[in-house]
């Protein structure tokens, strides 16, 4: 049978139960069980694909085209196996679920109400991972603060799962704060036995409490926490805050988190976890034998979580060359004709980043101008690949004014159009191009070449394209169309002949990057960086 996990959090939110959650996993993984994570948002929202990146952070794009939250992109990195539309549900989903069936007539007449048809809307959901039977272990990630109103019928949900499906085939592991005042000089652990004493209010006792802390917990407090949330010593776990998320799972080696999760649900932990890949990946990324300082120029660079999967892909992109990758992030929209040089001095590599709407478009052509007429090697994913092919169009092609016409609808030369399936669509949500495509890669091309193969499949999310009625001017002046979708003939990649690196790519080569394989566009564009640093 199946074992579920719950991961609840308490206090203030920020804590890190995605972290946890994926640090959980890898070390059950390395255990060889087979183990998945799922997220239950609690706002409103259908997914976050209609969520401005300041609301929420990133949109997250699995391989079957949901938009979904960031966490999936850290359970994907840490287990280096994909997620699905099944692994994150928002309250939004279930509503609408329910809504729908009540509109069916599958109540049969009776009042549709929170307890029990949303709750047990919640539990089905809790179980389509499990019942696949690809999984030993699933963990369930709640979102929010335990006490917040929307958390509550999720937390009734949980109730009445672990009833349902007996003792010994679930666990609660509560992830707490306890904070450091300095006026005191001490750690207090009363924000957790508040936070535990709710979850008991709505009739859940957690197995094991994870303590976030600035400090060591010393043994006097880990019996206090013990005594009086009711658990064992062994299962109050100190998460200390760590220089990389990469060392919280052999933190949770080290704090026995593994053992006591696995005693508790009754499974076997004779076979020691086998860790010496990422150990290598540790070693190798603390422990680096040169640096390169490569721009971020994005239009949400305030907010680095909006941009996560791409500086995640540099962590691991750098440790496979060994090379620390300083990114300095830049706002577009403060880039001009007149100040761009002086922006981006210095620096060895520019990534212009994904993105939608006019804002600190033309400060991302300055960019692209600046480093292509001067050898730097540059990165365009998505509109940054667009924003490559507008600024040849002008400044190399003598398209005046050519655009996209996503900023311009009236440009006389619209290099950038929207896709012929997507001037139909009226709503917004779930409705650009999603998930995974195949792509055919030019042979003799520096893709074919980084990819050391001549098909290949990438993730998605995009409304508009490549006008291939320009494909033939672009060509002959040098910007080559190197990957193209076999089923519709979508411009993928363009690269720059004679130039060092500069190759913009229409999907997210991010969204596919772990600890386990970095992603060998991020490898080689870290490696021409490198290679321009060293020749400066």
């Amino acid at each position: 049978m199946t074992k579920y996990i719950f991961v609840t959090g308490g206090v203030t939110s920020s804590l890190g139960k995605g972290i946890i959650s994926a640090s959980l996993a890898k070390l059950l993984q390395s255990r060889g069980y087979r183990v998945t994570i799922q997220k239950f948002d609690p706002y409103i929202n259908i997914d976050p694909g209609t969520l401005n990146p300041y609301e929420h952070g990133e949109c997250y794009v699995t391989e079957d085209g949901a938009e979904t939250d960031l966490d999936l992109g850290h359970y994907e990195r840490f287990l280096n196996t994909p997620t699905s539309k099944a692994n994150n549900i928002t309250t939004g989903r279930i509503y609408q679920n329910v809504i729908n069936k009540e509109r069916e007539g599958a109540f049969l007449g009776k009042t549709v109400q929170v307890v029990p048809h949303i709750t047990d809307e919640i539990k089905r959901n809790f179980r389509i991972l499990g019942e696949s039977g690809e999984y030993d272990i699933v963990i369930t990630e709640l979102g929010g603060t335990v006490g917040d109103i929307e958390s509550l019928p999720y937390i009734e949900a949980v109730r009445q799962f672990r009833w349902e499906i007996g003792s010994g085939n679930s666990l609660v592991i509560h992830l707490t704060l306890v904070p450091f005042l300095a006026a005191a000089g001490e750690l207090k652990t009363k924000p957790t036995q508040h936070s535990v004493k709710m979850l008991l209010e709505y009739g859940i006792q957690p197995d094991i409490l994870v303590c976030r802390t600035e400090h060591h917990l010393t043994n006097d407090i880990r019996k206090k926490i013990a005594l009086f949330c009711n658990v064992n010593i062994n299962a109050v776990i100190e998460s200390i805050d760590a220089s990389t998320i990469y060392d919280v799972p052999l933190l949770m080696l080290k704090e026995q988190l593994d053992k006591t999760v696995l005693t508790k649900l009754k499974l076997s932990h004779k076979l020691e976890p086998d860790l010496e890949n990422w150990k290598d990946f540790l070693g190798r990324l603390k422990n680096p034998t040169a640096d390169v300082r490569i721009a971020l120029v994005g239009k949400y660079v305030e907010l680095p979580d909006a941009y996560k999967s791409i500086s995640e892909a540099f962590i691991h992109a750098g440790a496979k060359m060994e090379c620390k990758v300083r990114v300095e992030y830049i706002p577009s929209e403060t880039l001009t004709p007149e100040n761009a040089i002086e922006r981006l001095k210095g620096l060895h590599g520019v990534l212009v980043a994904p993105g939608f709407g006019e804002r600190g478009f033309e400060g991302k052509i300055q960019a692209i101008r600046y480093v292509r007429e001067n050898n730097i090697p540059f990165f365009g994913i998505c509109l940054g690949m667009q924003c490559a092919v507008v600024e040849f169009g002008r400044n190399v092609l003598g398209l005046n004014n050519a655009n996209s016409t996503e900023m311009n609808p009236e440009t006389p030369y619209p290099v950038i159009g929207m896709m012929e399936d997507q001037k139909t669509i009226t709503n917004k949500g779930g409705t650009m191009r999603l998930g995974a495509y195949p792509c055919d890669l030019k042979k003799g091309s520096k893709a074919a070449a980084i990819y050391a193969k001549n098909r290949i499949s990438e993730r998605h999310r995009h409304r508009y394209e490549f006008n291939n009625d320009y494909l033939k001017q672009y060509e002959t002046a040098g910007l080559i169309p190197s990957g193209i979708n076999p089923e519709n003939n979508l411009v993928e990649i363009v690269e720059l002949k004679n130039h060092p690196f500069f190759v913009g790519a229409q999907f997210h080569p991010e969204l596919k990057s772990t600890v386990a394989n970095p992603h060998p566009l991020f490898i080689n564009f870290v490696a021409a960086s490198l290679a321009y640093a060293r020749k400066k």
